[in-house]
């Protein structure tokens, strides 16, 4: 697997020329000469004819998809395929609705604000967290018939940000059956791909995904994927690239390009191999942790999420305790504590995080249980609202007031209610006991 990318920036680093380009240090310091700009040689990103082109061709081999390189993460890609199944929708003389799992990234609601695209929210059984919907084939086929005519587009969140990982497969016979598009964001699941069977959702009928390649591959942050099953809407493929340059940076980073090229290299030779042991070593880890009372959520072989209360803490309690003995989780709140290894998690960083969670004395367990978070009601479609001048009012004062941002950071990034809602008894449960106290309304 040839890296043409990573080979052209190093050999104009190691050519040392005099740089009267962007950006503005010059390559002064040590990554800072690696970081380039489009010049002749080096291609561009959204009309991509050259190096960035054949490396892009290596990754639809690897991931056996129509595979595009996003330099702004997953949020770029959602973007685009909102904007690609919206351009779907017109070509098929309909306007794009999509039926979407609840727990969708904020980046999924601003896009749908942006593209005045009607949103569905599947009315899955209730789950652990609002950060995790257990949609079933059987839920979104019941939510399908219930309407006047089939969505444009299904769109899933999986896996989650607890680490459960959805039917893509049945689900996306469903939607085969009704003619309707599957979308995923499979931000965490890049590596799903080079498991022994593959889980990636391209292969499971997924029309569209989205992969965060810096979540679990060797990638630098902001690295990403957007991939397009191959017999797919040739109209997708088509527009793909517009679809990104509508809404990426027309400077992306050649740092992130670079390392998107050279873990081609790396996806092709050794990370196979590498990744089925290194689960192999988190089930291990696992087994023991729940031998001494640790108990976990989610079917995802990659992430370790704790029951935290189970263990008679919060997770933020416990992941205070970790941080403490040095090791940094990926992200904790009241309920759970989620740990994300990967293949270059070492074997001392493995003991590390057993002996440490190990010497956590177990307590009696907590028996506070999360709000279950109901649908408000819609008073606002997401586009009126977010569109309409706000004011920022305290939770406790918001009561049948509509919500105009989803006010929510990342980690985790997942609405708790949605633009244009009515924030309700509910809601406002829900905010305080996850620690958020002011929130952004449509003003009066």
């Amino acid at each position: 697997m040839n890296t043409p990318i990573y080979d052209f920036v190093n050999n104009y680093v190691q050519n040392g020329g005099v740089r009267m380009h962007m950006p503005g240090h010059k390559g002064a310091g040590n990554i800072e000469k690696f970081d380039i700009t489009e010049f002749t040689g080096a291609d561009s990103l959204y009309s991509a004819d050259g190096i960035i082109k054949e490396s892009e061709k290596n990754a639809s081999l690897l991931f056996s998809a129509d595979t595009f390189y996003s330099a702004e993460g997953s949020s770029l890609s959602i973007r685009a395929m909102l904007y690609l199944i919206n351009l779907y929708a017109k070509q098929s003389g309909k306007r794009a609705t999509i039926l979407a799992s609840r727990n969708a990234h904020k980046v999924f609601v601003s896009a749908s604000a942006l593209l005045d695209i009607d949103v569905i929210w599947i009315n899955a059984s209730e789950g652990e967290s609002y950060l995790s919907r257990k949609v079933t084939h059987s839920d979104v086929e019941r939510e399908i018939l219930a309407l006047p005519e089939p969505p444009v587009a299904v769109y899933l969140t999986s896996p989650d940000y607890l680490g459960n990982m959805l039917d893509i497969e049945g689900i996306s016979e469903v939607c085969r059956k009704f003619g309707t598009l599957l979308a995923v964001d499979n931000a965490h699941g890049a590596y799903l791909k080079f498991l022994e069977s593959s889980l990636h959702p391209t292969d499971l009928g997924a029309d569209l995904c989205c992969d965060s390649a810096h979540k679990t591959l060797p990638c630098l942050t902001g690295a990403g994927y957007l991939h397009i099953r191959c017999g797919a809407p040739e109209i997708l493929r088509e527009n793909a690239k517009d679809a990104m340059a509508l809404f990426g940076s027309t400077s992306p980073s050649y740092l992130i390009l670079s390392s998107l090229d050279k873990a081609n290299e790396y996806l092709a030779s050794d990370f196979k191999s590498e990744l089925s042991a290194t689960i192999e070593k988190i089930g291990i880890l696992r087994q023991n942790l729940t031998r001494g009372g640790y108990s976990f959520l989610g079917n995802e072989p990659m992430k370790l999420t704790i029951r935290a209360k189970e263990y008679g803490y919060l997770g933020y309690e416990l992941c205070r305790e970790l941080e403490a003995r040095g090791i940094m989780p990926e992200f904790a709140d009241r309920d759970f504590l989620t740990l994300m290894p990967s293949t270059k998690t070492t074997d001392a960083d493995f003991e590390a995080i057993k002996n440490a969670l190990s010497s956590i004395k177990k307590r009696e367990k907590i028996q506070e249980i999360a709000p279950d978070i109901k649908i408000p009601e819609r008073k606002l479609s997401p586009r009126e609202a977010v569109l309409s001048q706000s004011e920022v009012v305290a939770v406790k004062d918001a009561m049948g007031r509509i919500l105009a941002d989803v006010t929510v950071g990342c980690p985790p990034a997942v609405p708790i209610i949605v633009s244009g809602e009515a924030v309700d008894e509910d809601a406002i449960s829900a905010f305080l006991y996850y620690g958020i106290e002011k929130i952004k309304v449509v003003k009066q």
